[in-house]
């Protein structure tokens, strides 16, 4: 091969790993950001709820119409939380929309 070739390839294929290493280290950073912003958003959810002396949310249970002190897990869901029921699916949308019944 000639060397002027191989010195040229050896310079594009440096600039490439450098390249691919600042874009690796750039993604790392904003996912490290965007996990931050996700914990702080789960912190604010309870946050906008009242809380009773325990820190659970004082909400009103869509499934069983009455008010409840529940906690809530990192994903907003309260801990009575039934995946296969359509009013428990729609109490976790209305916390994460701040639009649930209080107490």
């Amino acid at each position: 091969m000639d060397d002027r070739l191989e010195r040229f390839l050896r310079i594009k294929l440096r600039e490439v790993g450098k390249k691919y290493a600042e874009t690796r280290e750039s993604a790392n950073q904003q996912m490290e950001e965007a996990k931050e912003a996700y914990r702080n958003a789960q912190d604010t959810v309870l946050a906008d709820l009242p809380q009773d002396k325990h820190g659970r949310a004082k909400i009103v249970c869509r499934r069983h119409v009455e008010r409840r002190a529940v906690g809530l897990d990192k994903e907003g869901r309260p801990a009575c939380f039934d995946a296969e029921h359509p009013a428990c699916e729609g109490c976790v949308e209305d916390i994460r929309k701040r639009a649930i019944e209080t107490w």
